[in-house]
């Protein structure tokens, strides 16, 4: 999918790699690009509509998707990293709640006008969704979470016409990896590489170096191969049927 004359929602888009996809998005020709926030956000370009949507609030949720008419593009960018040691639910509950169920919930409001483009659907995940991080195990559970709901979702959603990815970003330049001292990507060449992935139709987006080493080795690998298993079975049986 380009981007030229589409339309677009951003969520999580006041910082970092959300910021960065709003403003790429518009110098790629968006024809309207949806920002959404928790907080109130100005924006110069005419062309950015901002939302008041908290990922964690249902009500918010509805009340922006009934202000969109129509969506090209569903970018689940918002996303939560806490430290913790799993010595308690507290972190787990609340990174599960932005990072699984945020997505999943904003997803499935928007779902009837992707359905009517058919659009897609591109979450904003981590590597750690593929092996976790023991600095942050509650991140690196609720990221795992969402790479098995977009693959599910991929699965539901092909015969709708509905595209879904899933990128997997190594450290990158943000708020959220401000304490780790290693390489990191800049979210501007992050959001180049999220929007050029999906032009291509990269199932699995891997959007800077550090993740990029790892993109052969997913692509040619055995979950890779066990999900387009999944996938011909699903096919099969609605075949079947």
């Amino acid at each position: 999918m380009t981007i030229a004359d589409k339309t677009v929602l951003v969520t999580g888009a006041n910082r970092g790699i959300g910021k960065a996809l709003v403003d790429e998005a518009l110098r790629r020709g968006a024809r309207r690009v949806y920002a959404g926030t928790r907080r109130p956000l100005a924006h110069g370009d005419d062309r950015v509509t901002p939302l008041i949507m908290d990922v964690t609030d249902p009500a918010q949720i509805v009340a922006a998707a009934e202000q969109v008419g129509s969506l090209d593009m569903l970018i689940n960018n918002a996303g939560l990293a806490q430290y913790d040691d799993l010595s308690g639910r507290e972190a787990l509950d609340q990174q599960l709640a932005v990072n699984l169920l945020g997505t999943f919930d904003v997803t499935r409001a928007f779902l009837p006008r992707l359905t009517e483009s058919r659009g897609a659907v591109v979450n904003v995940l981590s590597v750690m969704a593929l092996a976790p991080l023991a600095l942050i195990p509650s991140y690196s559970i609720s990221k795992a979470a969402a790479f098995s709901l977009s693959l599910s979702l991929r699965a539901l959603l092909s015969e709708q016409g509905v595209r879904v990815h899933a990128v997997l970003t190594g450290p990158v330049d943000t708020d959220m990896s401000r304490g780790l001292d290693i390489p990191k990507a800049s979210p501007e060449s992050v959001a180049r590489a999220i929007f050029d992935g999906a032009a291509r139709g990269d199932e699995e987006i891997f959007p800077d170096p550090m993740a990029q080493s790892l993109a052969d080795g997913w692509r040619a690998g055995m979950a890779k191969g066990l999900e387009r298993q999944f996938a011909a079975l699903m096919t099969a049986e609605a075949v079947a049927s």
